[in-house]
């Protein structure tokens, strides 16, 4: 077996061969690590941050792909408007104006990064530059270290005089020069929060202000700032090394969590806080993997907007796919934040994305938990907030979640399945207020084992919705719902819900975005426990008339126990998962295969109880380990925040 370790070697500058291009008047020195072809030399005009001691090693097959999906970004954004600097704004035009100076449009981009800000005058006690919303932050960073060599002397000095004035003390709560502490209400400005800096908690926007106030004080000198805001990037990493993130796995949001730790990687001068956003990297790279599929972005997600279940849908998918491919489709819409990927040096291991293309053996069930959302407040490092069951079949991802709370913005089941057309399709479950809406309702508990699933909803006239592609086969035969994919077989008991109906999905652009999906709705029969239960098949293991008679002759829904909200299945391999809907909390009981699962014991970040293991992370052990494709990959976060490998 291969087995990949990072080492410490003599650093060299490695060049991003086609992600900065169009200089034909500056020479670029090259060294022999990752140099680009004599072609490409003439194209470059912008150097990445230097390649790291402790980098990630690629092979070259692997960094050719990357280049050249980089490349398509460029190209995609090239040309594009703009935007304007009003409030946070610059999240969308900052990105698209460095994008269009990688493409060779320098001197406009470079007019447009230095225009005054919008709010100039708000920002006069940071010399007009704005350091307050955190999305900009994130462009303020990557335009002051990447692109700084660009831009004139004088504007630079501003943003280094304004950084240092900002970095002073800690900006997070401390009273604005014009707004103090605000006036209150809706909206985020400093009008309405006060403070000199955007003072948001979600993991993303903590990173984005976090790291870009380490970074400034790091710069200009301000020490105790700098230390403060270690201690806290510290403690974060420690998190996800420990207990987890708290905004996890987001379809929407995980991409922006990892563009900020770019800058920290990219940009930090201290050794220790480098390998802090080396760790924070490699971890999200790894979460984001187990959740990646093929272009696809599913199973549960915390802050889960029910509008991405579809290849390429999702944020985080469309940036990950910088890395991690495998889809030979292009992506319709690269993320904006790709502007901090292209011009990364940093790459995830090896391991990370064999996990992300799935190259280890199959079928295997993985368990995880995620802490609750808040897990900086006193009680949130205790015990995890959600249960997460997750089974890799041979062409396809199931995964569920149970927490003993409801939470509106948990998307709480989805399957994946491969598709040779388009990557992948989506089989999709919710109980929301309208057919796309997900959330942990509640009254809604799941159980999986392996490939077998039970929902199961206290009484209530809430319809269940269903998602399936346009290409699925569907059909009923003997009270049970069939679907066929195209190499994986669905096969539905449902529980006190009549026969669904085909339904349309609202709004121009969900149409559009859903324009190969079906969306069905069945209701509950009566005022009493309703769900379903699932059981997967795949064309490894049977056809599918094969499976639809097995699972007519063998499998077997024992709900004779309903009125106590006890149901059971039993799979067609014998397997059996029994559910007890539990009315004092939202924590179902479980038997597996006649054994009880205790969820206060099983708190791993991710386990998995066979021999093979793509990925283990004990709670609070600090020690992640990868092994996918041949390659293996450790890393652990202590106690104290050091970070080893």
């Amino acid at each position: 077996m291969k087995r990949f370790t990072i080492f410490r070697y003599a650093a060299t500058v490695s060049l991003l061969a086609l992600l900065v291009l169009a200089c034909r008047d500056r020479t670029i020195p090259v060294s022999s690590a990752n140099t680009p072809s004599p072609d490409t030399l003439n194209l470059l005009q912008a150097e990445p941050p230097p390649a790291k001691a402790f980098k990630n090693q690629w092979t070259p097959e692997l960094e050719k792909e990357f280049q050249q999906r980089a490349k398509e970004v460029i190209k995609y954004y090239a040309g594009k408007k703009y935007g304007n600097t009003y409030g946070e704004n610059e999240k969308a035009s900052y990105p698209n104006a460095m994008f269009d100076f990688l493409d060779g449009n320098r001197e406009k981009a470079i007019a447009f990064l230095e225009n005054e800000d919008n709010q100039a005058k708000d920002n006069a006690h940071t010399e007009g530059i704005d350091y307050y919303y955190s999305f900009t932050l994130k462009g303020q960073i990557r335009k002051y270290f990447f692109f700084g060599k660009f831009l004139d002397p004088t504007y630079k000095q501003r943003m280094f005089l304004g950084a240092k004035k900002w970095t002073q003390q800690d900006p997070n709560g401390r009273p604005h020069p014009i707004y103090g502490k605000g006036r209150g209400g809706d909206g985020w400005g400093p009008e309405v929060r006060g403070s000199w800096v955007d003072g948001r908690n979600t993991d993303n926007l903590r990173a984005m202000r976090e790291i870009s106030v380490y970074l400034m004080a790091e710069e200009t000198g301000n020490e105790d700032v700098r230390q403060l805001y270690k201690k806290r990037i510290q403690r974060y990493v420690w998190a996800l090394y420990h207990i987890g993130m708290g905004e996890w796995d987001s379809e929407n949001y995980h991409g922006h969590t990892l563009a900020a730790y770019l800058n920290l990687y990219d940009f930090a001068k201290d050794p220790e806080v480098e390998m802090l956003g080396k760790a924070a990297l490699d971890w999200l790279c790894a979460a984001g993997a187990l959740k990646y599929y093929h272009g696809g972005f599913g199973g549960p997600s915390k802050r889960d907007y029910g509008n991405s279940n579809v290849v390429y849908g999702s944020s985080a998918a469309r940036l990950l796919w910088l890395y991690f491919g495998d889809n030979s489709l292009p992506n319709p819409k690269p993320e904006r934040d790709s502007i901090h990927v292209v011009t990364s040096s940093y790459r995830p291991p090896l391991a990370v994305v064999a996990l992300a293309r799935k190259q280890f053996k199959k079928p295997i069930e993985l368990l995880s938990t995620k802490p609750v959302y808040e897990n900086w407040k006193p009680g949130g490092e205790d015990k995890p907030g959600y249960w997460e069951t997750t089974f890799f079949g041979n062409s396809y991802q199931l995964g569920s979640v149970v927490a003993e709370f409801s939470d509106g913005d948990v998307g709480t089941f989805k399957l994946m399945a491969e598709n040779s057309q388009r990557g992948m399709d989506y089989f999709v479950a919710n109980t929301g207020g309208d057919r796309l809406k997900p959330g942990k309702n509640k009254g809604d508990q799941i159980g999986q084992y392996r490939n077998l699933l039970i929902w199961l909803r206290a009484a209530s006239n809430q319809p269940f919705y269903f998602q399936i592609p346009k290409t699925a086969v569907s059909e009923i035969e003997d009270g049970i719902w069939f679907f066929k994919f195209e190499k994986t077989w669905l096969a539905v008991h449902p529980i006190n819900l009549n026969n669904y109906t085909k339904i349309a999905i609202k709004g121009k652009k969900l149409e559009e975005l859903y324009r190969d999906e079906v969306m069905l709705k069945a209701t509950p029969k009566a005022h009493q426990y309703a769900g379903f239960t699932l059981e997967v098949g795949d064309k490894i293991t049977s056809s599918y008339a094969s499976f639809k008679e097995s699972v007519k002759k063998k499998s077997k829904l024992d709900v004779s126990q309903i009125v106590s909200g006890t149901v059971q299945l039993k799979g067609v391999n014998g397997n059996n998962l029994k559910i007890t809907h539990n009315s004092q909390n939202e924590l179902p009981t479980i038997v597996r295969n006649g054994v009880k699962y205790d969820w206060f014991k099983n708190y791993d970040l991710y386990k998995v109880t066979e021999e093979n293991n793509p990925i283990s992370l004990g709670w609070k052990q600090g020690k992640m380990r990868v092994e996918a494709g041949g390659f293996v990959f450790e890393q652990t976060v202590s106690s104290d925040g050091k970070v080893s490998f």
